[in-house]
């Protein structure tokens, strides 16, 4: 299997941190090490996502794969795309539903017992208008009860702050899908937190 270059990220030259992911990534093909500086950019980003799905403990074994993949499949990375977040998205989000009964689990689980893995799954304000942890057992029981399809625009969206361009590059499907699967998401959580419910408020 190959393996991510181990050395240390490259001294920066002047004008080195302006250079994009696609221009860092184009270079990677030559210069292995060039890659490190994608990482090093968007890891805590990726990390964060993963483990919002699965919890802390899946996520550090799948930050490693989703970075790996990247950096093997990087002669197919479209060069016009200057930031390679959503590519990296898109790739974590494969590896995920490759896991997926531990997500819905997870979910199940606190809807359940309103014990979250991460404590940070949802928005602290919402606590102080609501009883937190009755909303958060709603809240991942809706989520378990989604169509993977749609929990993942779902939480591209409200979770990592995608737009609906970079959704559709993430999960290789069209614009006009994301609107779809973001409405039938978003109508269940209404249905069953209220009309008032916010993304902002997962």
């Amino acid at each position: 299997m190959t393996e991510l270059p181990t050395a240390s990220a490259p001294d920066l030259q002047p004008g080195e941190s302006r250079r994009t992911d696609a221009e860092l990534i184009a270079a990677s093909r030559d210069s292995p090490d060039e890659f490190a500086l994608v990482f090093d950019r968007h890891a805590v980003a990726i990390h964060r996502y993963l483990a919002r799905r699965l919890g802390p403990t899946e996520a550090d074994d799948l930050l490693g794969q989703t970075f790996l993949l990247a950096f093997e499949t990087r002669d197919r990375y479209d060069g016009t795309r200057a930031g390679a977040l959503p590519w990296l998205y898109g790739i974590a989000t494969n590896l995920i539903r490759r896991r997926r009964r531990d997500e819905i689990r997870q979910y199940r689980a606190y809807s359940r017992t309103g014990v979250d893995r991460d404590q940070n799954s949802f928005d602290n304000d919402l606590a102080a208008r609501l009883d937190a942890a009755t909303v958060g057992r709603v809240l991942s029981g809706v989520l378990a009860g989604l169509r993977a399809a749609e929990r993942d625009v779902l939480l591209l969206y409200a979770w990592e702050g995608l737009s609906y361009p970079e959704i559709a590059q993430a999960l290789d499907i069209p614009i006009g899908t994301v609107r779809s699967r973001l409405h039938r998401a978003r109508r269940a959580l209404r249905s069953a937190l209220g009309p008032d419910f916010e993304e902002s408020e997962l």
